[in-house]
């Protein structure tokens, strides 16, 4: 067993050596719902992606605005990885407790998880040789599972034996990326 630990860290550790890895931050998000990524070159043209989204609120107009997604995304570049146009998949998720648009200013609150894929257009413009710019859109089908409450006394206000279920092709991601270009080993 211990060798097969070995093994696994020698490969990830020389994967990662050889890898080109920036993390990044959403800066129109910043303020109401940060959201972190970190993405690795795979090969020549490709790269992994996973970002994180969060909200800081608890309540707006005193009801639920909890929300927490994650994206994993597969990219490829015409031209180099991490540099110019991409396009990538995805697979992602997201668990949340808050009010659907049309719920605000009511008693009314939901909570539940989605799944969503779909696939992410951007374009990477590099500043210096550090700091880059993730101008992105993306979006796809997004298939919610939740349960609705009154926020009066946490009781069901619908009768859906498990979860109801709500099904959109939306685009649910975009913005801004502030880049940064972690060294390499294989950088001079």
């Amino acid at each position: 067993m211990k060798k097969g630990h070995f093994i696994l860290l020698f490969f990830l550790g020389g994967f990662y050596l050889q890898a080109q890895t920036v993390v990044k931050a959403n800066i129109t998000t910043a303020l109401g719902f940060p959201q972190i990524g970190v993405e690795t070159s795979l090969g020549k043209n490709t790269s992994f992606q996973v970002d994180a989204l969060a909200s800081l609120w608890k309540s707006i107009n005193g009801g639920p605005q909890q929300m927490y997604m994650l994206v994993p995304e597969f990219r490829y570049y015409p031209k180099k990885a991490l540099e110019g146009f991409y396009f990538g998949l995805h697979v992602g998720g997201s668990a949340y407790k808050l009010q659907k648009w049309n719920y605000i200013n009511t008693d009314h609150y939901q909570k539940g998880y989605n799944v969503m894929y779909g696939g992410t257009l951007g374009y990477q413009v590099k500043i210096n040789d550090k700091f880059a710019l993730d101008v992105f859109l993306g979006g796809g089908s997004q298939q919610g599972y939740y349960r609705g409450y009154l926020l009066s006394s946490g009781e069901r206000y619908e009768s859906a034996k498990k979860f109801n279920k709500s099904g959109e092709w939306l685009p649910y991601r975009g913005g801004i990326m502030i880049v940064y270009k972690l060294n390499s080993k294989n950088e001079k």
